[in-house]
């Protein structure tokens, strides 16, 4: 079942709404860790007396909370859990996968059979058999999101009330309709493998967001403003408070707090005078993108062409294949982007959607380099796909995001390191004659090989001889992702480095979603093609 909407405008999310509706205080327990491990050495152990070389079986309980409002009224509130185990297994070479709802020791024994059964079945078909990198087996082990507060223990009045507050405030400064929603997620996701490792995990994830909507009564025309905020992983601690900084009448959320009032202040003024911005002239511009908006771009353009699967053509779904082909990275002088270019991958990330103390395969998390001084270097590989680029181990980006769903390359946490030199935001505009900052992320389009692009944005500010000018509308830039990375210019330093990201990255087919952040700091790329939306062409 999914969540169609909450209203209108952007807040049309499709939040997929998985498992059985069950009241609040359901959503506080926990399984015993002990019966967890019983249940999967029963697993592992029929999988190996039927034929299985490996067998890996997850446990989990996954269970979401939302709390919709829409102007001075709560519209919903929705609590979700599923529960159930998935059994992955390699027999006679090959891979077969079984998942269910009804875990009882019989029952947990018979789908690893099953799985087995289906394995033999597909190695028929095989050309090759599968190749895991190794891995060692870690024994009983186990991480949590290093939370404050739990999200989901906080009583929802008290959430509801903050999503009010901040409908209020945007309304009190111009805001017409005000849509908000508060979204939560806690995954307990238990691993066990026939290396050796017996992983619990409790995995915690928060995004607060809203769409403030201005009309202009004389036209009937409207314009919307979206919440600046990022999804993150972690506690209610994130909506606590901020550390803020105002550059250029634009409110920058820093740190790891959230200011949900002021920013949905800021969204209702801005709305209106988005309604009187100065419709963009098409042209050559120097950029200037915050990372509010940039964390799509480098999705778009860096995450998904760099993913294996894609780029050996074994996925093409929804994001297409790439055109970072593995004769580029062979080459080891493929210039991705200028020489201050350097993105990484990175499942530790304290505070980012990705972060997670092992990956769905038992492997142990990591940061390591994909494009290192504009240079392509590497790629997002599982434990089946390391050998193809010569790796000894897997990445660790492996990933399902249900217990019924079987596991696959997903992609890790990929950002943009900050600058090594001292550089604010203010002294970066300072530099640009004619330009336009871009704050939030908007519509997108990108080609099959995820080379040609185009993106849009929430608010676009002109600026004129090192100054902001006003805002802008109807703006997007075009480019391919070889050319706008090598016109990166400058990026600002560490004090300014945020994450953004999505809860619903969508792959595969079935189509799995999963939950990725993208870090940066502001950075400026020269002579981008700007084009102007609204005009006919």
């Amino acid at each position: 079942m999914y969540l169609a909407g909450m209203g209108a405008g952007a807040l049309m999310l499709p939040i997929p709404v998985m498992g059985n509706h069950v009241p609040p205080e359901a959503l506080l327990g926990q399984m015993d860790v002990a019966l967890k491990k019983e249940l999967a050495d029963v697993a592992l152990n029929a999988a190996r007396s039927s034929g299985a070389t490996y067998a890996d079986v997850r446990i989990g309980r996954y269970l979401n909370q939302f709390v919709i409002t829409r102007d001075n009224k709560v519209e919903n509130t929705v609590n979700t859990e599923s529960y159930g185990a998935g059994i992955r297994v390699i027999a006679d070479g090959a891979w077969g996968f079984v998942a269910a709802d009804n875990i009882t020791k019989d029952n947990i024994a018979s789908m690893a059979k099953k799985a087995v059964a289906i394995a033999k079945a597909n190695s028929k078909l095989l050309e090759q058999p599968v190749v895991l990198a190794p891995q060692k087996g870690y024994g009983e082990v186990s991480w949590k999101t290093p939370i404050e507060k739990n999200a989901l223990a906080i009583p929802v009045k008290e959430k509801a009330d903050l999503l009010l507050a901040a409908n209020d405030a945007a309304m009190k400064n111009g805001a017409n309709y005000m849509n908000s929603l508060l979204f939560l997620v806690n995954e307990q996701k238990y691993f066990a493998s026939t290396d050796g490792s017996y992983i619990d995990q409790d995995v915690h994830r928060i995004w607060p967001v809203f769409t403030a909507t201005a009309i202009d009564p004389a036209s009937g025309k409207f314009e919307t403003r979206q919440s600046l905020s990022a999804p993150m992983g972690m506690g209610y601690e994130y909506l606590d408070g901020r550390k803020g900084s105002k550059t250029a009448s634009v409110t920058t959320l820093y740190g790891k707090h959230y200011d949900m009032l002021e920013d949905a202040a800021a969204a209702g003024k801005q709305a209106v005078e988005k309604l009187k911005a100065k419709s963009v002239e098409a042209g050559k511009y120097d950029l200037v993108l915050d990372p509010s908006h940039l964390w799509l771009t480098i999705h778009e353009s860096v995450g998904h062409p760099l993913e294996l699967d894609r780029v050996l053509g074994y996925e093409a779904n929804f994001a297409g294949t790439s055109f970072a082909t593995l004769d580029k990275w062979k080459s080891k002088n493929f210039n991705y982007g200028s020489k201050i270019v350097n993105l990484f991958a990175d499942k530790t990330q304290p505070g980012s959607l990705g972060a997670v103390g092992y990956d769905d395969e038992g492997v142990k998390t990591k940061q390591w380099d994909l494009v290192k001084d504009g240079t392509l270097v590497n790629y997002q590989a599982t434990r089946d796909q390391a050998h193809i680029i010569g790796e000894k181990e897997s990445h660790g980006c492996c990933y399902a995001d249900s217990w019924s769903s079987v596991q696959f390359q997903r992609m890790p946490n990929v950002s943009l390191a900050a600058g090594k030199t001292p550089l604010s935001v203010q002294d970066m505009i300072k530099d640009v004659k004619k330009g336009i900052y871009i704050i939030g992320d908007g519509s997108f389009s990108i080609d099959q090989q995820r080379y040609n692009f185009q993106f849009g944005g929430q608010l676009f500010y002109e600026i004129k001889d090192g100054q902001i000018a006003g805002q802008l509308r109807d703006v997007a830039y075009q480019s391919n992702t070889q050319e706008f990375w090598n016109s990166c210019a400058a990026i600002c330093d560490e004090r300014d480095y945020r994450l953004g990201g999505s809860f619903f990255d969508g792959k595969g087919q079935p189509m799995q979603s999963s939950a990725v952040s993208h870090g940066s700091a502001t950075t400026r790329f020269n002579g981008v093609n700007v084009i102007n939306t609204a005009r006919k062409i």
